[in-house]
């Protein structure tokens, strides 16, 4: 035996979960700490180290709407799923009563409509999506606080064994899911804590920190606040089955400046996606992400408020132009602030830009079928030009 004494570096991640981490930095703004425990977690169920009689993670998210809580569980499912919505969304709003219950595991043998019941919790629901090279599921409870105590008690089991039994007794397997659970208890607190701090510059900041606030302890002052409220409502032993606990923090004017760019170029995606023969660029100048910023900036909201900005002063204007035929496939729509009219005006700064170049510009994917047709049209341009120089 050849005796060694070399150190290992237990921080390193591998390069799936390495790749994970950089797509949902890339995704998700403000919330390194959610990042860390789903990457972490992932990487435990790679090298196999997870329980196999627990399901792969099972976290509760807790903080103020429009923070991105769902919107991490879908930015996980699309980095290694391909599809956000490959999550299967549980809506606990829906289960407010007891008996709604069988809408998940279906009516047992004997009551009215057995037959008829499709639960939504099957084994074949939780496999769907699964791929060739990754057999995992995503199930999110979102807004569990609204749910009856039966829903509670129903994911006891699943936390606990990674076992569902359904109304005909059928069993479902957990112990390739991961498990969400979302929650605002605990929202109104961490407001009030973090009101001083919000929407400030950097010398508004600097007076208040100067005053003798101290800024330190504000993380831990909000977890605090959050999961005390989270006590209060759920029973002990639902909170100590979960593995992870993370509160989200409101996002503040420096967060909501990186979602707008993130917003804009899936809008640029979308345009690619779904524009048909319009694919054209679109450039938001700064006074008009300023603009967008002021509009869409709700602490109460967070950036749900924002989206709805965007939709509402660039998606539906877009859509109008497109429907009267003003924009065309390889234009470059600049949108800009016109300050005498205080609002977003458009224009068409350029024409006649490939497909290549409009992705080159963008960053965004165009269809791979969509590039080839576009490829073959210029061949016969090419080609039809070759064979009238011939002929001349």
């Amino acid at each position: 035996m050849l005796r060694l004494n070399v150190p290992l570096d237990a921080t390193r991640t591998g390069r799936e979960a390495q790749a994970l981490e950089n797509n949902l930095r890339r995704l998700i703004v403000g919330q390194d700490e959610a990042i860390q425990q789903i990457v972490n977690v992932y990487q435990t169920w790679l090298a196999g180290m997870n329980s196999p009689d627990r399901p792969v993670g099972s976290f509760l998210f807790l903080g103020p709407t429009g923070s991105g809580k769902t919107r991490i569980v879908e930015a996980t499912a699309q980095s290694l799923l391909g599809s956000p919505r490959s999550v299967i969304k549980i809506d606990c709003a829906e289960f407010q009563h007891s008996h709604e219950i069988a809408k998940l595991i279906g009516s047992p043998p004997g009551y009215l409509g057995h037959r008829e019941t499709h639960p939504l919790l099957s084994q074949e629901v939780l496999d769907q999506y699964h791929t060739d090279k990754i057999r995992l599921s995503f199930v999110l409870f979102d807004e569990i606080e609204k749910a009856s105590d039966a829903l509670w008690n129903l994911l006891l089991g699943i936390l606990d064994k990674a076992t569902l039994t359904l109304g005909d007794n059928r069993r479902v397997d957990f112990s390739r899911t991961m498990v969400f659970l979302t929650s605002n208890l605990g929202a109104s607190e961490m407001s009030s804590i973090l009101r001083p701090n919000l929407g400030f510059s950097a010398p508004e900041m600097k007076r208040k920190l100067e005053a003798g606030l101290d800024a330190d302890r504000l993380p831990a002052k909000i977890t605090r606040a959050a999961t005390e409220a989270a006590r209060r409502r759920f029973t002990p032993e639902f909170m100590n089955r979960l593995d992870k606990i993370v509160v989200f923090r409101p996002l503040g004017q420096a967060e909501l400046r990186k979602i707008l760019d993130i917003e804009l170029h899936l809008l640029q995606q979308r345009i690619f996606d779904s524009a048909g023969p319009n694919y054209f660029v679109l450039a938001a100048s700064d006074s008009a992400k300023e603009h967008l910023l002021a509009e869409g900036t709700d602490m109460k909201y967070g950036a749900r408020h924002l989206r709805r900005a965007i939709e509402r002063l660039v998606v539906q204007p877009l859509s109008n132009l497109i429907a009267t035929d003003q924009i065309r496939s390889g234009d470059l729509i600049r949108v800009d602030f016109d300050p005498d009219r205080r609002q977003l005006c458009f224009q068409r700064e350029a024409e006649g830009i490939g497909l290549e170049t409009m992705a080159q510009m963008t960053g965004a994917r165009i269809a791979a079928p969509v590039a080839a047709a576009n490829g073959a049209v210029t061949e016969l341009i090419r080609a039809g030009s070759a064979r009238s120089g011939r002929r001349a």
